[in-house]
């Protein structure tokens, strides 16, 4: 049994980044770059009004100043302003020649001759000058950036519509166990509907991953070793739930085994989650995952999802937060880091959730996170400081 941080750098030591593709700038969002991104152009790309007011020489405040023209976004100016002057401009309008600041419309007055005054004592430029957020050929986005929807727009004013992404890691989940239903069945004597199956492929999707679910496989050598083989051939990364334990019939260990999967760790000291397996093949990774659905989602969390982001060269750091601890955390045996489900409290602070075990999937229903426990602590005291990681 090894420590959860060297069975994940044992994992995260056995990433390989996938091949690059090219995809259209509307499907890029949660896709990895796999090249720096420059700007082709100063931005902003002239001196722009930041409001709508009047374009005017600072030097000539309070006025009164002569209207030569009205610009709105998009046009040209066509006359330089001189002293004396000003050009009414719109937002996001070309700030003319001659002028060296925009006064806000709401800071003037007309006279009967249609003269603008200045009615403040001073101002500000209120003008975005060119260049002044990016430089032509400045690398506005790095390679390994996790595209969000500001990413996108950045992507966009760079003009990069077919950027290089990472290829999706394509993943293979599998169900084992003869007690387990599909979740329209109405489950039998002994029998359970599958949960973890579905909430794995949830998770997987989340990260990015293209996923196949291949049902629910029976507790046989065949069975298991035929919807492997099958899974192997289109896929880079297999999930089994289910049969990695030390029971008579969790046969998964041995069948990867038996398909060139070199096995490098077969139990984590933590909990949920002891039983987790890891192996990789000539063209594959696979993880064996315990059965009990809270199991399976915390191991998805901490060990397998920053796996598939480091397949598509981003280095994944899950949101957290730090937080009081409202009421003292104990537990008996402390042999195993462990990973508790936490709610946050109205003051502020965070909680334990009731938690009664690996099975008990609806607690991380209600729950805002989960908290670590480290190795050989047994007591944590009302109002530490906790690092919360959301789910």
């Amino acid at each position: 049994m090894i420590s959860f941080d060297g069975a994940l750098e044992i994992v995260m030591g056995r990433a390989r980044v996938l091949e690059e593709e090219q995809v259209d700038l509307r499907m890029a969002a949660g896709r990895v770059l796999t090249q720096e991104v420059c700007c082709d152009m100063d931005m902003p790309p002239f001196d722009k009004s930041a409001m709508d007011g009047y374009s005017c020489r600072h030097a000539d405040l309070p006025g009164p100043l002569r209207v030569i023209e009205t610009i709105q976004a998009g046009s040209i100016p066509a006359r330089t302003v001189g002293v004396g002057e000003c050009a009414k401009v719109m937002t996001g309008a070309m700030v003319p020649q001659g002028a060296d600041c925009v006064i806000m419309v709401e800071h003037t007055e007309v006279d009967g001759e249609g003269r603008v005054r200045f009615t403040r004592t001073d101002s500000a430029p209120n003008i975005c000058y060119r260049g002044e957020d990016i430089r032509a050929g400045d690398v506005v986005l790095r390679t390994g950036t996790l595209l969000a929807p500001q990413h996108i727009a950045v992507l966009a004013m760079a003009g990069c519509v077919r950027p290089l992404v990472a290829r999706r890691p394509r993943v293979a989940v599998v169900a084992t166990g003869d007690e387990l239903v599909e979740p329209e069945q109405t489950p039998g004597p002994s029998q359970i509907r599958t949960s973890n199956s579905y909430q794995i492929c949830a998770q997987m999707e989340q990260a990015g991953a293209q996923v196949t679910y291949y049902g629910i496989v029976a507790d046989t050598e065949a069975a298991i070793d035929a919807v492997m083989k099958q899974a192997m051939a289109g896929n880079d990364v297999l999930l089994l739930s289910g049969g990695v334990s030390m029971g008579d019939f969790d046969l998964v260990p041995g069948v990867m085994a038996g398909n060139g999967i070199e096995i490098l760790f077969d139990s984590i000291a933590i909990k949920p989650g002891k039983p987790t397996t890891f192996g990789v093949g000539p063209s594959v990774y696979c993880f064996g995952l315990p059965g009990n659905p809270v199991s399976t989602f915390v191991q998805c969390e901490i060990l397998v999802k920053p796996f598939l982001y480091a397949l598509m060269g981003h280095q994944y750091r899950a949101p957290h937060s730090w937080l009081p601890l409202a009421e003292t955390f104990q537990r008996k045996r402390a042999d195993r880091e462990a990973w508790i489900p936490v709610e946050c409290t109205t003051d502020g602070g965070v909680r334990a959730r009731t938690y009664h075990g690996s099975a008990h999937i609806s607690a991380l229903s209600g729950a805002h996170g989960l908290l670590a426990v480290p190795q050989g602590t047994t007591v944590i005291e009302k109002g530490t400081l906790v690092r919360v990681r959301s789910i």
